[in-house]
């Protein structure tokens, strides 16, 4: 009897184990790299010196901009880096968990990791439904082994947008029309790209609607609506700094500090392709060319393969989101997080989670990843910058 039980619960316990294995091997290197390792060319800070662990997840590059905003809120006049750039939902939730935790960055790794198990047990749900109990199995798997993946248990939005990015697409397929418009706008207050959830619940809606013969049973009209409320969490924030700092796109202003400003992505692209001054084999040959950046590109355009793979087969609303969540983040002006903001684009998972029934997909996928996983955890651990 407990052995059926334990069976039929297997959405909820394959995924928090594979998310423990996989968190538990992310904190390892992270530990083992750190003492190990030399430090990079960065000055770093370090909000707990005390406490190797706490340090890397807590106090690399932006994790301080949200704790800062969790604490004193948002500036932006007289800093050379605008904290307005970063979107308000997980500092607001990191600022109301810290009432539990009495400590900010304790918050942030709770909400952060929580979020990301979460997300994988809601993963395994939405796909098992679809393609079944082998495919949910290597999607999680794949998801928490991608070489960015150490983000989730980082103070990053990575495992927030996550969580309700799936939630929407769980909840719209189950017709749950204003719960998936709830859940869009709040990713939106999360990240500006939570928008691109909107024509995602259009697109089910629309596919639910052709695919229900019975009239009776097809979506209504008014489900629609649910879609206008995507964009509200990113109006909500404008109005915000309308009111705060009397401009209400200070967030884009903001980003310029990063270098980050609507820009075709083909002249990305083109500069990246710039011939060196010593020639491309010379250039190769000693390691000289910007590896950060092609391998952001190289990212990038894994990705977009993905997406238009997801395209050909008629997968609307998941195609959509891919191809959207590639493109937006490329159109910035830069290359650089290009391999970060890929982690979020889950249905391009579960692609791969189908082609892995091949044995081949599968060890190349799970060899590749780990090995990426493995360096760039290090990397990060000790102030060399990945994303």
């Amino acid at each position: 009897m407990a052995l059926n039980r334990l069976k039929s619960a297997r959405w909820l316990w394959m995924p928090l184990l594979a998310f423990a294995l996989t968190r538990l091997g992310i904190v390892a290197v992270a530990y083992f790299s750190t003492p190990i390792l030399a430090d990079s060319n960065v000055l770093p800070y370090h909000v707990r010196p005390d406490n190797i662990l706490l340090d890397v997840f807590g106090s690399r590059w932006d994790t301080g901009f949200y704790l800062s905003i969790a604490e004193e809120g948002y500036r932006y006049e007289d800093v050379p880096l605008p904290s307005v750039a970063f979107f308000p939902l997980l500092p607001m939730i990191i600022r109301a968990v810290k009432t539990i935790t009495g400590d900010a960055l304790w918050a942030g790794i709770l909400v952060s990791n929580l979020t990301l198990a979460a997300a994988v047990v809601l993963l395994y749900r939405l796909v098992l439904d679809r393609w079944g109990e082998a495919v949910a199995d290597r999607s999680v798997w794949y998801l928490l082994i991608y070489p960015a993946s150490f983000f989730g248990s980082a103070i990053y939005t990575e495992s927030l947008f996550l969580l309700l990015s799936i939630a929407t697409f769980f909840l719209a397929r189950r017709g749950s029309w204003w719960a998936a418009g709830l859940t869009g706008l709040l990713a939106s207050m999360t990240r500006l790209i939570g928008v691109i959830l909107a024509p995602v619940i259009v697109l089910e809606w629309w596919q639910q609607r052709r695919k229900q013969a019975d009239r009776a049973a097809q979506p209504g009209w008014q489900a629609l609506a649910a879609a206008a409320l995507v964009p509200a969490g990113a109006l909500v924030y404008m109005l915000y700094l309308k009111w705060m700092a009397g401009d209400p796109l200070a967030f884009m202003r903001a980003s310029q500090a990063w270098a980050r400003q609507p820009r075709s992505p083909f002249e990305t692209i083109s500069e990246l392709l710039v011939r060196p001054v010593q020639g491309w084999s010379a250039a190769i040959g000693t390691g000289a060319l910007p590896l950060d950046n092609w391998l952001d590109l190289l990212f990038v355009a894994f990705f977009l393969v993905l997406g238009l793979v997801l395209l050909r087969r008629k997968q609307w609303s998941e195609a959509t989101y891919v191809l959207l969540g590639v493109i937006i983040p490329f159109s910035s002006g830069l290359l650089m997080s290009q391999r970060r903001y890929m982690w979020v684009l889950f249905p391009a998972f579960v692609l791969l989670a189908i082609w892995g029934e091949n044995q081949w997909v599968d060890r190349a996928v799970t060899m590749v990843s780990l090995m990426g996983l493995a360096l760039f955890t290090a990397m990060f651990a000790n102030w060399y910058w990945v994303g």
